[in-house]
């Protein structure tokens, strides 16, 4: 029997989700796995701001046309990397179970806090105008007018290397996804998670999608197997949601949607960049129509303003970056 051919990323985080996906196949009692690393174009502008060459779309396109050219079986991302247009011939075919999908931070360290502190009060604690080190916009503008003297300073690498910087003195804090931390081993580095509240998550954050080529019935069967229904159905109401606004990766969107039971509840916000106007709402619907879901809330959202964010921050992109 054939293995199957998995196509991921090189980082280390990247390739712990590929093994992850890997063992719960070969446990599944599917064919064995072999790992096959792709360089991406978002890895090789690891010192450039994404906004400026496309997003994190960037950390999928090679990964997609070696899915397409049959040179792997399934394609390993993180859900929040992976545009809502899937190239024709492929599909989003699973999930594994979500890991925590909250934003949390890191201290440098050997700086202690309060076990009983929340994040925003250990934030508040951080001096005057504390270095925070994330590229994501939609941090930015969901922090920005809690700590309107903090100094944003964009960041990318690696784990590792985000936390030598943030060690080394070039940041007071840096913002993470909980997600990676935990998967890498390094939850004990954890500062502080935000609550949903206080941050909402990127959409598909904490979430590990598996795609495979539709005609493909050994990893289509293979993916089946192992695939988490309540992360499959709350991932395709935030991508649904991001669809129907017209967003993308870098820009300015939060979207966590949960199961409880029959039920599935979605909290979505959009907010401007110098964070004074953010539009949110969290409707419920059924488990069987998570892209209605997606669609309504979206909806709400562009009655409420959304559509001029947006439509404001493509235009300033574009000026960026000389495009017409």
């Amino acid at each position: 029997m054939n293995a199957l051919r998995i196509g991921t990323r090189g980082s280390d985080l990247a390739l712990q989700q590929a093994r992850a996906v890997a063992s719960a196949i070969e446990s599944g009692g599917a064919p064995p796995c072999e790992l096959r690393v792709i360089r991406t174009s978002g890895d090789r502008l690891e010192d450039r701001v994404l906004s400026e060459f496309g997003g994190k779309g960037l950390f999928v396109k090679e990964i997609e046309e070696a899915l397409s050219g049959n040179e792997i079986d399934i394609a390993v991302h993180s859900a929040k990397d992976l545009p809502t247009v899937v190239p024709s011939g492929l599909i989003v075919q699973g999930y594994l179970s979500r890991e925590d999908a909250r934003d949390g931070f890191v201290l440098p360290s050997g700086v202690t806090v309060r076990k009983s502190a929340t994040a925003l009060e250990i934030l508040e604690q951080s001096g005057p105008a504390p270095r925070i080190g994330t590229s994501s916009v939609r941090r930015i503008a969901q922090l920005v007018t809690r700590f309107p003297s903090a100094v944003f300073k964009p960041i990318r690498g690696n784990l590792g290397t985000r936390l030598r910087k943030v060690d080394g003195g070039e940041y007071d804090i840096i913002v993470l996804a909980v997600a990676g931390l935990r998967r890498l081993g390094c939850e004990h580095r954890l500062s502080a998670t935000f609550t949903v509240g206080e941050c909402v998550p990127a959409p598909g954050q904490g979430a590990i999608a598996m795609e495979t080529r539709i005609d493909d019935t050994a990893a289509n069967e293979s993916v089946a197997r192992i695939d988490d229904p309540n992360t499959r159905i709350a991932v395709t109401a935030e991508r649904a949601l991001v669809k129907t606004l017209g967003g993308g990766c870098q820009m300015p969107i939060g979207a966590y949607a949960v199961v409880e039971g029959s039920e599935l509840h979605l909290d979505a916000v959009v907010s401007s960049l110098d964070g004074t106007y953010a539009p949110r709402f969290r409707l419920s619907g059924v488990c069987d129509e998570p892209e209605r879901l997606g669609r309504a809330v979206a909806e709400r959202l562009l009655e409420a303003g959304a559509a001029d964010i947006l439509g404001d921050l493509r235009r300033s992109q574009v000026s960026e970056t000389g495009g017409s």
